[in-house]
């Protein structure tokens, strides 16, 4: 679906404390941004309007967030359920979050091992299920060889579709990632915390079950 260009998104956000309109710039630097660095760091990519976002930093304030996504027109709207969600507990964004905007398919030109990230959550992404625009995946094997380089935890991985969760095992293996735990209905697991978003609760509706998965990288001793 094709996004209709919102030319106050971008102005909004660049007024927006929380916003970080240069990401590559913090290359190595991400946690620099926080007053409270050491917090460990979990980052979204491909954030949307913000469903997840808006529910697990304010649920955490332990923990640092940074959710990306390539559009101002979806990181706008992400920022404003951010401000209502913290307006809700007494607090604010700046504490414990950061919105940026970057192409996820160039996100070694953002990160690199310096940044240390605990946490990677991939929602919803585009499945691209054509052929030819496979790579484009955020689950594909040279997105997540990228990953890697920053990513000390998890990734976690949710979907709808069957056969972008079917096709990531292989790229996961490829990468260097082992598979701790999957599941092919998490509405019928318990103890994974869960921040149920739109997107979640319209395929639900419609009869999908959600896939899930957890998986880290493999260290060499």
């Amino acid at each position: 679906m094709r996004i209709r260009h919102k030319p106050w998104a971008k102005p909004e956000l660049e007024a927006c404390s929380f916003y970080v309109a240069e990401p590559q710039a913090q290359k190595g630097h991400w946690r620099e941004l926080f007053s409270e660095p050491d917090k460990p760091l979990y980052v979204e990519l491909g954030c949307g309007k913000g469903g997840f976002i808006s529910q697990a930093a304010p649920a955490h304030p332990e923990v640092n967030f940074i959710a990306m996504d390539i559009k101002n027109e979806m990181l706008v709207l992400a920022k404003r359920k951010l401000e209502a969600a913290f307006e809700e507990k007494g607090t604010v964004p700046d504490n414990n979050v950061r919105i940026a905007i970057q192409n996820i398919e160039r996100l070694e030109l953002a990160w690199d091992e310096n940044d240390r990230a605990e946490r990677i959550y991939i929602n919803f992404c585009n499945p691209w299920p054509k052929k030819k625009h496979k790579k484009r995946r955020l689950t594909h094997t040279r997105q997540l060889v990228n990953y890697k380089k920053f990513l000390k935890g998890e990734l976690w991985f949710k979907t709808d579709d069957d056969e972008l969760f079917e096709e990531s095992f292989e790229y996961f293996e490829e990468a260097g990632f082992r598979i701790k735990f999957k599941t092919y209905d998490l509405a019928a697991e318990t103890g994974i915390e869960n921040f149920v978003t739109e997107h979640e609760k319209m395929f639900t509706e419609e009869g999908k079950k959600i896939k899930f998965l957890i998986a880290e990288p493999v260290r060499e001793d």
